[in-house]
């Protein structure tokens, strides 16, 4: 009977333990609403967003292309270039977005003498129509 009493009293300071331990921590969605001030953000429907990381070698390109959608790169590592067509050569340096909206011929890749990694998010519908290659001029700003 001791034995009883004794087992009883110890399962139930655990559980007053782990209790209190569960206040202390709050609950998931106590913790998301505390995060955010005028209400929580609901999640759209993101089935046709696409995210990817792809490394290019140094001198590395893509042809000019388009896409359906949106597409969103970043240079994680590295640098690169990216051009819309019939605009300026933009140099890509780690961490500064570009987008291209849908329909938007352009082409990105790696510097001539450094490599890239490179964040690509795309989204939308609609396929990617590729186009023929970056010359060299095009590809050196020239």
């Amino acid at each position: 009977m001791a034995g009883r009493i004794r087992f009883g009293l110890m399962l139930a300071l655990v559980l007053v333990a782990a209790g209190a331990w569960m206040v202390g921590q709050g609950s998931a969605i106590t913790a998301a609403q505390s995060n955010f001030v005028g209400g929580d953000p609901s999640r759209p429907d993101a089935s046709d967003i696409r995210a990817l990381r792809l490394r290019f070698e140094a001198g590395a390109r893509s042809n000019w292309h388009s896409h359906g959608g949106f597409q969103v790169i970043m240079a994680e590592e590295g640098r690169g270039r990216t051009q819309v067509q019939g605009e300026p050569l933009q140099e890509m340096e780690p961490g500064v977005p570009y987008y291209a909206g849908p329909g938007v011929v352009h082409w990105h890749g790696a510097a001539p003498d450094s490599y890239m990694v490179q964040l690509t998010v795309v989204g939308g519908e609609g396929p990617t129509d590729w186009l023929g290659p970056v010359s060299d001029e095009d590809y050196l700003g020239q």
